[in-house]
């Protein structure tokens, strides 16, 4: 059993010893507070709501409001309208209840019964702050949450400025790593440079709710950059800190505070968020044969609007600009004014150049197998892989033991000594995890592969390797405002055809 269940119980069970002496308090049969569904209703009979309140009490996520209100009328009952007796009451319920009901000084009081309380303005908006920020917290964490694209790594399928909800019960909401944190924060706290939003006094291991279903392939997926465990604080998220090692070495990345500033830590749940399409889920194999994606040896079927690089000739006439805005070509276009052009292409953009007749030729940029990379994951020239041929590589899956060896160790190390949390160490030739000499390994979590759409511009799974279960956010589900950064609102800024769409 592990921790989160034993809190769990003792939260229950230490919430519903107090719930059943408040229930006799109030002329109630305690055992009433047993049985589920009925129970509800004593507890909004005693505090004298109406029974529409019921009807949310059944939603998903919802009830959790709904509970904390009842709770804080409960404390009404007992005359408790402080606002930190009340938010005592809400955050300790498995304290306070048992404590108001076993308290021989505590006495229930009918809410009919009770003398009005007089609160001022100030107290009057408080109270409504308080409980708005408390509400729409508990929805961000565990229902669903707004992002905003910020690069182009999805396109076209996402866009640059495009707003949109992402799901937190379609993979089961996560309990979060550091629970006290500035409210609406990510990381750092407004008009600052570092100064972190969050405090690491508790820190909770990871915990995911139940949810709708699991990741599928081809899911498009929020996560937490697996690199941003650490970073520099100048360069932060936008240069991985392990591609800073390798390009400059661990001491130069450490000492030039001018360049790099401070190398600074985030727990998981505070690293920055990443949206790319799931492309390999645990126990896949994927392969990449120039530029095609494999998935178990089959081609990717792959829902939305995927981009590559290509070289167009045309017979030395240029094509004009405005022709590549009507194709929604908005990558950055890169000529030599010989007819010469380097673009970036959706399959439809190019049966429309084809028909161009100044257009000669539209060649694929695709880097040959054995080209290495160096910064192409796992960074091993005994992997010769880049960004258009990868692989065969296999994705772990919990429970499952693999062999180890001198080789494929670069591929799972990183899994092995920082996500799974192990003491992994290499010495005479031989693998050492945990002080045992050890030639298997059994993975204690899922892993998933990450892509984006736009493959020729997207820092993915193929630059920085596995996506731990513990890591995903949610599921990207819905755009509901899709802005251009690069026009002006007179000048057709809302993408009006781009609103309210499903991701797909």
């Amino acid at each position: 059993m592990n921790l989160y269940m034993i809190l769990t119980l003792l939260f229950f069970i230490l919430s519903t010893i107090g719930l059943w002496g408040i229930f006799e308090k109030a002329g109630e049969k305690g055992w009433k507070i047993l049985i589920p569904f009925y129970n509800w209703y004593i507890w909004l009979k005693i505090v004298k709501k109406p029974l529409w309140w019921y009807i949310f009490l059944l939603v998903p996520f919802i009830n959790v409001f709904v509970i904390l209100l009842m709770i804080v009328e409960i404390l009404k009952c007992f005359r408790k309208h402080g606002l930190l007796q009340q938010a005592a009451g809400v955050l300790f319920p498995f304290i306070y209840l048992p404590y108001l009901a076993y308290s021989p000084k505590e006495s229930y009081t009918d809410p009919d019964k009770q003398p009005p309380v007089k609160k001022t303005a100030l107290r009057e908006w408080v109270d409504a702050i308080i409980f708005a920020v408390i509400a729409a917290s508990i929805i961000r964490i565990f229902l669903i949450e707004a992002y905003t694209i910020p690069t182009s790594s999805m396109e076209k399928t996402l866009l640059v400025g495009d707003y949109l909800f992402v799901s937190k019960v379609s993979f089961g909401p996560k309990v979060p790593n550091t629970p006290i944190a500035f409210p609406f924060v990510h990381h750092t706290l407004p008009l600052t440079e570092s100064t972190k939003s969050y405090l690491e006094w508790i820190k909770l291991p990871y915990y995911r709710f139940p949810g709708l279903s699991d990741i599928k392939n081809m899911d498009v997926v929020v996560f937490n950059y697996p690199d941003g465990d650490t970073l520099s604080s100048k360069l932060q998220s936008n240069v991985s800190y392990y591609q800073l090692v390798r390009q400059f070495g661990r001491d130069a990345v450490w000492n030039n505070k001018e360049y790099f500033g401070e190398i600074i830590a985030r727990p998981v749940d505070k690293r920055e968020n990443f949206i790319k399409r799931c492309i390999g889920i645990p126990g896949d194999t994927i392969t990449i044969i120039d530029r095609t994606v494999l998935i178990n040896g089959k081609p990717e079927q792959n829902p939305g609007k995927r981009q590559f690089k290509y070289v167009l000739k045309t017979d030395g006439s240029p094509i004009n600009q405005k022709n590549f805005e009507k194709l929604d070509i908005t990558e950055k276009i890169t000529t030599d004014n010989n007819g010469i052009y380097e673009l970036t292409l959706s399959d439809a953009a190019i049966e429309k150049l084809r028909q161009y007749s100044n257009v000669v030729s539209i060649q694929p940029v695709c880097m040959p197998k054995g080209s290495w990379t160096p910064d192409i994951f796992p960074f091993d020239s005994a992997y010769r892989w880049n960004v258009d041929n990868f692989g065969p590589l296999w994705i772990p899956k919990k429970g499952v033991t693999i062999p180890i060896d001198l080789v494929n160790i670069n591929l799972y190390k990183r899994i092995i000594g920082v996500f799974e949390g192990n003491d992994l160490k290499i010495r005479d030739g031989k693998i050492f995890i945990n002080g045992k000499e050890s030639r298997n390994y059994t993975f204690k979590m899922n892993y998933y592969w990450m892509m984006g759409d736009n493959r020729h511009n997207s820092m993915d799974s193929r630059y920085w390797g596995f996506v731990p279960e513990d890591h995903i956010v949610g599921k990207a589900v819905f755009v509901w405002l899709s802005l251009d950064p690069d026009k002006s609102l007179l000048d057709g800024k809302i993408r009006w055809s781009k609103l309210l769409r499903i991701v797909k």
